[in-house]
């Protein structure tokens, strides 16, 4: 085990993307414990305005993005300097993705339904990054051998096949299994071969005459939500807060 750490994690090539996913996932917690109190009216903390426009935090957050993006490809990997952009980037990462809804929509919906959108892609984000820590490395291409890597050929293949199997899960509506299968391909083949989503790509262009099958994955899709919605909720609750109450619709209006 210890082997193993000292090989894949404490390495000084790998010492930088350590310390930059330390700070990304500290910066998000953090930043989510502050607004938490500022939202409760506790504690020293209150928004941040400017001329009266409230500067939502991913403001510096693109700032220090960009500091350390650029100080990190300036630096070599090793040393102070790397180490710092990296908690640079790090930082600004988790503010930026903290406010990843704000970005999609174009709206402020840190504390509606649609901000929990930005909790999912920091957990998501959180997830690759340890996985490439533990060293796996995208499209599978980490469990080639020495022989193997000089075969162009090889490389090439392992990299269309794991990308074909990641797209296809893509448009069959499971996007988390899409990303996670670039690195891990056992898991985008999974979601290759599984039955596909109601409403997704592959459901509208292969489902369409097929009643059956589409009766099968509204099914399956009913039975997956209703086993991990509520665990997956209380899970972004804790770790984000739990959003604000949607008003009631007035009968009438939409």
């Amino acid at each position: 085990m210890g082997h193993w750490l000292h090989r894949n994690i404490v390495e000084p090539g790998k010492l930088p993307l350590l310390l930059a996913l330390t700070a990304f996932v500290l910066t998000f917690l953090i930043t989510r414990l502050i607004t938490r109190l500022i939202r409760a009216g506790k504690g020293p903390f209150g928004n941040v305005k400017a001329g009266g426009v409230h500067i939502h935090h991913v403001v510096p957050g693109v700032i220090l993005t960009v500091l350390g993006g650029f100080g990190a490809v300036a630096s070599s990997r090793y040393g102070v300097g790397s180490a710092l952009f990296a908690i640079v980037f790090g930082m600004g990462a988790g503010l930026v993705l903290d406010e990843f809804a704000l970005i999609l929509y174009l709206d402020d919906v840190y504390w509606t339904e649609a901000g929990r959108k930005s909790v999912e892609a920091v957990v998501l984000t959180a997830a690759l990054v340890g996985f490439v820590l533990a060293g796996f490395s995208p499209f599978g291409v980490n469990d080639l051998s020495a022989a193997e890597l000089h075969d162009r050929a090889g490389v090439v293949v392992s990299v269309v096949v794991n990308f074909v199997f990641s797209l296809i899960a893509l448009s069959k509506g499971k996007a988390r299994t899409a990303v996670f299968g670039v690195l891990v391909p056992l898991v985008g083949l999974v979601g290759a071969i599984r039955l596909a989503r109601p409403g997704s790509l592959w459901a509208k262009r292969f489902y369409r005459r097929r009643h059956r099958a589409r009766a099968r994955s509204s099914l399956r899709a009913y039975h997956h939500d209703r086993r991990w919605a509520g665990p997956r909720r209380v899970v972004q609750d804790w770790l984000g807060g739990k959003p604000d109450p949607e008003p009631a619709r007035v009968a009438g209006r939409r």
